[in-house]
């Protein structure tokens, strides 16, 4: 599984509380229903792929950052960080 399949629990719990947005906004914005955002944040449930990935969109849109363990907002991105950001990433990848 490619590493932006996966997102944990954790992980997602800390991008909903750096952007300050409740389990309702972010399944809104991910098109899924508040109780898969539960459950995938609980450990209940292993989201599908295709769920992961419009989580990870509608996070990442709103300018979360996910590098390796850590998840943080584009702005107050790490200066010694040798990754680049997914923005960028998806920029060099459109232009290939």
């Amino acid at each position: 599984m490619e590493s932006r399949d996966q997102l944990s629990g954790e992980q997602l719990r800390a991008a909903r509380a750096l952007l300050n947005w409740s389990r309702v906004r972010l399944a809104a914005k991910a098109n899924l229903s508040e109780m898969t955002i539960s459950e995938f944040e609980n450990g209940i449930r292993v989201p599908k792929p295709v769920n992961v990935a419009a989580v990870r969109r509608a996070l990442e849109g709103a300018g979360v950052v996910f590098a390796e363990e850590s998840v943080f907002l584009a702005s107050e991105r790490p200066k010694n960080s040798s990754h680049a950001s997914n923005r960028n990433s998806r920029r060099r990848l459109s232009n290939t």
